[in-house]
């Protein structure tokens, strides 16, 4: 039996993009006449037929949204994306939405199994997280005219209307818990951060930095980097703790409960993403506030392929203050 034409089909016939199809179909007037006329001809010579569950997202009729799941962490850390899924989840089911979760061993392999689902008009639109430097799955999305939205912004690619996105403000996020734990009476707060060269990790770096200068004690000793390791974690902690540290701020909640198993409670700790842990073992930590970042999630997969409203948006963390007891 001949397989029906997909959207591919008709871009080849007609010598076009695929997001131009997608503009016949669903866009009709930003398209140039010529083009119009050429890509309808082809629609009809091929007998295709639009995704219908592009038009149910369209109409805010049942929809389903693909979201990638991650195998549990041997740390805690990956608690952030298992609370983004509740939020999401919960926030698009009273919007009459359903989530799909798949699986996928890296990226490449997502933008695999993003094309299985999205070829075979499983799902309506899609959410990324966990994006990064040289991420290919926001460029293949744009490409091939899906609708989708990530969860941290597409780092290293030009802004623009077709690329949606939310995203924390974590530069603003590390210079508050600078602040913070200056004006309480540190001087020389340490910054505990990841390896350079990720998009989120340098952001986060960058706030602890403009936060110290500002005060003219920025000391490059001061900045060390972990990778996401409890052990390894420790073993920076020790060396700020060496290096005279007397607070210090990390880029996340695995590395601040290092930082206070290493320092054994004696310095003030902040860490970033207010993970459980954070309020059981009582050190300070940024908020990402996943309830404004579903919210505007699922307000940017509604903008759909209108193009109507801002293309992105960046939430303010909340310092979460305690009073930096610890059982140690």
């Amino acid at each position: 039996m001949r397989k029906p034409p997909t959207i591919n089909d008709v871009a080849v016939a007609a010598g076009v993009s695929r997001q131009t199809v997608s503009n016949v179909i669903n866009s009709p007037a930003i398209v140039r006449p010529e083009t119009l006329s050429r890509v309808q001809a082809v629609i009809a010579d091929l007998g295709y037929l639009p995704h219908a569950s592009a038009r149910r997202l369209r109409t805010r009729r049942a929809s389903t949204i693909a979201v990638r799941i991650d195998r549990a962490p041997e740390w805690m850390s990956g608690t952030l994306l298992d609370r983004f899924l509740f939020e999401l989840t919960f926030r698009a089911e009273n919007q009459g939405l359903r989530v799909l979760l798949y699986t996928a061993r890296d990226p490449d392999d997502e933008v695999r199994a993003i094309s299985h689902l999205f070829d075979g008009s499983d799902v309506d639109a899609f959410v990324l997280t966990s994006t990064f430097l040289g991420d290919p799955r926001p460029a293949w999305l744009v490409d091939h005219g899906a609708t989708f939205v990530t969860f941290g912004r597409p780092w290293g690619i030009p802004a623009n209307d077709l690329l949606t996105w939310v995203d924390v403000d974590g530069r603003f996020g590390t210079q508050v818990a600078t602040e913070h734990l200056l004006a309480s009476g540190a001087t020389r707060v340490g910054f505990l951060g990841w390896p350079e060269g990720s998009g989120t990790g340098d952001d986060r770096r960058a706030g602890w930095r403009q936060a110290m200068d500002a005060r003219g004690s920025s000391e490059p000793l001061l900045n060390v980097s972990s990778e996401e390791d409890l052990r390894e974690g420790q073993k920076a902690a020790r060396s700020l703790l060496a290096l005279g540290a007397d607070a210090i701020v990390a880029t996340s909640d695995t590395l601040a409960l290092a930082s206070v198993m290493a320092t054994r409670g004696r310095i003030p700790v902040v860490g970033f993403d207010n993970d459980p842990v954070a309020a059981s073992m009582k050190f300070s930590s940024i908020d990402q506030r996943l309830d404004i970042v579903t919210e505007h999630v699922l307000r940017l997969l509604d903008r759909g392929s209108s193009g109507e409203g801002p293309a992105h948006y960046i939430v303010k963390p909340q310092l979460v203050i305690r009073d930096g007891g610890s059982p140690f």
